[in-house]
This record gives structure tokens, C-alpha cells and sequence, in this order.
């Protein structure tokens, strides 16, 4: 009796645990599928043209979710840690600004259909792969996250396998290696200036 008490119980608290752990990985898909649907929504049908606004309301609802924050902290890998507070509040505004940008040079890859692989929860971080289609292209897109002030942020994504955060880093060392962080902060404000021209 006391066995079947005790294997009742570890059933019941294992049941409990899946239970509790499926409510976030929902959480993180209805995220991902709301930013998903109201980008479609505003994208319309192909060969579009877009007002400014709606170029505006497509970087919003694009990039809402990310953590620019800690993306640049990645990106900028150590030298995050050897910079002033006024520095890394440049950077990062620097640094959301060509995100933000760069995120509208390939519209289409938002009109494809998304599938779901694979959701990992582990505490407050997750992962979640992805598949997009587009026509007969299939590309992998995943996605690293955080819990943030009660909600999921985007600290990275990884298109083809490829890290955009661990790009980033690979282009800002080798400028800094060279010529040093002002000059990887003079050359990101150029590119930013020209976005907004």
C-alpha cells in the first residue's frame, strides 16, 4: 500500500510538472504566432508598396519583441564590460537602430509559413526552432529567449544556423581589434545616420 501511495504521488507531482512546464511553452508560441499574424496582416499581398508609417508599424511589430539590450551585449561580446555606461547606452540604441533597419531588406521572408519543431523551456530561458517555407524554400529560423519582467524577449535568432548576435560579434571584434571601439562606435553612427536619410 505504502508503494502504490508513494508511486501515486511521484505520478501526480510528474503530471503536475508537465502540466506546469506546457503553459509557457504556449505562451511562447501564441507570442511568436500573434507577431507572425499581425505582420502578415500589415504586409498585404506581394509587390506592395509601403508607406513610411508602414514601414514604421512593420519595424515595431518586427523587432517588439527583441532585447536589444542583450543582443548587443552578445554582439559586443567583453568589451561590453570594459566601456562606460554612456558608451553601451550609445551602442545599444546604435545598434537597435540598424536591427530595426535591416529587418526590412527582405519582406518576403515574412510571408512565409511558419512551422513549429521544437519548444525547450528551462527555467527562464527557451529555444524554440522553427521552419520557415517560402515557395519550395525551406529555411530553419531559430529563436533564443528570456523571461523579462514577466515576459518572453528575443535575446537571438539564428537563420540557416547562422547566429545574428554571433555575426555581429565576429564583424565588431575584428573593427575593434583593428582600429579600436571608438571607431566601431563612428562607423555604426554613419550606417544609422544613413538610415534615417
Amino acid at each position: 500500500m505504502k508503494k502504490l501511495l508513494t508511486s501515486i504521488f511521484f505520478y501526480t507531482a510528474l503530471t503536475a510538472f508537465a502540466f506546469a512546464a506546457q503553459p509557457e511553452e504556449q505562451e511562447i508560441r501564441n507570442m511568436l504566432d500573434e507577431r507572425d499574424a499581425e505582420i502578415k496582416e500589415l504586409l498585404g499581398p506581394k509587390e506592395t508598396e509601403y508607406t513610411q508609417e508602414q514601414r514604421n508599424q512593420l519595424k515595431d511589430i518586427i523587432n517588439g519583441v527583441i532585447d536589444f539590450g542583450a543582443m548587443a551585449q552578445h554582439a559586443l561580446g567583453n568589451t561590453y564590460d570594459e566601456i562606460s555606461e554612456e558608451q553601451r547606452e550609445e551602442f545599444v540604441s546604435l545598434f537597435a537602430t540598424i536591427i530595426r533597419d535591416n529587418s526590412l531588406n527582405r519582406l518576403d521572408i515574412y510571408r512565409a509559413e511558419v512551422t513549429y519543431n521544437d519548444i525547450k523551456v528551462e527555467n527562464n530561458s527557451a529555444h524554440v526552432k522553427t521552419t520557415a517555407q517560402l515557395e519550395n524554400v525551406r529555411t530553419p529560423v531559430d529563436y533564443d529567449l528570456k523571461k523579462k519582467d514577466g515576459d518572453w524577449v528575443v535575446t537571438d535568432f539564428w537563420v540557416d544556423n547562422v547566429s545574428t548576435a554571433e555575426s555581429y560579434n565576429r564583424q565588431f571584434q575584428s573593427i575593434i581589434r583593428q582600429r579600436g571601439f571608438d571607431a566601431l562606435l563612428e562607423s555604426l553612427q554613419r550606417r544609422a545616420a544613413r538610415s534615417a536619410s
